[in-house]
């Protein structure tokens, strides 16, 4: 009897500790799944860091609080050996899905074929980086957003603030398909338009500072593409550009806070956020192929207040009214 009684009670004390389990379970605490991302950027920079908290704080007000969603972000800091081991990394660690930002790292990740879901911010030239196909029907496992440079609409702006400018130096990585593709519609605009330009080839971010220098006194002006490699050494740029009184024109707002001197672009957080609404659209049960790619076009306008100062030029009213202005 004393046998039968300490079993029934061991067997009393499973029953509970399984209906305890069992409640948790239901309850969600035990069994919720929290979603790995991965976040990978070739270089960091202004513009990518607001891209980056664009997506993030999108995921957060969707409902993927901290405790529902992680984010590992890296950064190879310009080097495309440490690109592909974070890569790597990110695919042994099996994420739910990769965030990428820039053309460098999306096309690093989407070559690795993980079956790893991607989703892209800012990548000037999805297709002809090779990252998907079609950007109505993305393959890949891969689709996200496009922020397509209006090349015209910026010389259109050079003419307006800065007439008279005949020559325009460009600096720019060839290893980067988004800025091959900027600086070859640029020259195209150029070519067809009378105007003339010199060019500065870079390999690393420490080389951008001297191609700056080189082109001072050859050009009238700057034309700088969405290069991530030039980007985050575009305070060097503005300063020796101010020094000569040469106007700067970017690629993203992120340069002319920088110091360049105007720009029309996308608004990086903006852009960042419409990922993330991809990537929710995923999470709800939209296959990949069936979230298509969006090419970005809300521009504006954005003037360094200080730097115009610096180099002498007068703003149009009608341009500051309708502009972002930045001091």
């Amino acid at each position: 009897m004393k046998k039968l009684f300490a079993s029934l009670l061991v067997f009393m004390m499973l029953l509970v500790t399984v209906g305890c389990s069992t409640e948790k379970t239901s309850n969600g605490d035990a069994s919720s799944h929290v979603t790995q991302v991965g976040v990978i950027q070739l270089a960091d920079n202004g513009a990518f860091t607001d891209m980056r908290e664009g997506f993030i704080n999108k995921m957060r007000s969707l409902g993927y609080s901290e405790d529902k969603m992680v984010f590992d972000y890296k950064n190879a800091n310009g080097d495309t050996a440490t690109l592909n081991s974070i890569c790597q990394t990110m695919v042994d660690a099996k994420k739910d899905f990769i965030v990428t930002i820039g053309t460098p790292a999306s096309q690093a990740i989407v070559n690795m074929n993980s079956g790893i879901p991607v989703f892209f911010i800012s990548v000037s030239n999805p297709v002809g980086a090779a990252i998907i196909s079609n950007m109505n029907v993305p393959d890949k496992n891969a689709t996200g957003t496009s922020n397509a440079i209006p090349v015209s609409e910026m010389f259109k702006l050079s003419d307006k603030l800065t007439p008279d400018r005949k020559t325009y130096g460009l600096i720019y990585n060839t290893g980067e398909i988004n800025s091959v593709t900027t600086i070859k519609n640029a020259k195209a605009y150029m070519d067809q338009n009378g105007l003339k330009y010199k060019e500065a080839v870079v390999t690393a971010s420490s080389e951008v500072q001297q191609a700056a220098q080189s082109l001072v006194g050859k050009v009238d002006a700057f034309f700088i593409p969405n290069d991530s490699m030039v980007q985050s050494a575009m305070p060097q740029v503005a300063e020796i550009a101010k020094n000569a009184k040469i106007p700067v024109y970017g690629s993203s707002a992120v340069m002319v806070q920088s110091g360049a001197f105007a720009t029309i672009s996308i608004d990086d957080t903006t852009i960042g956020g419409m990922t993330a609404e991809m990537a929710y659209k995923f999470l709800k049960g939209t296959p990949m192929a069936k979230i298509p790619s969006i090419t970005v076009s809300n521009f504006t306008t954005v003037i360094n207040k200080t730097t115009a100062e610096a180099i002498k030029v007068t703003v149009p009213q009608d341009v500051l009214n309708s502009a972002k202005i930045i001091q």
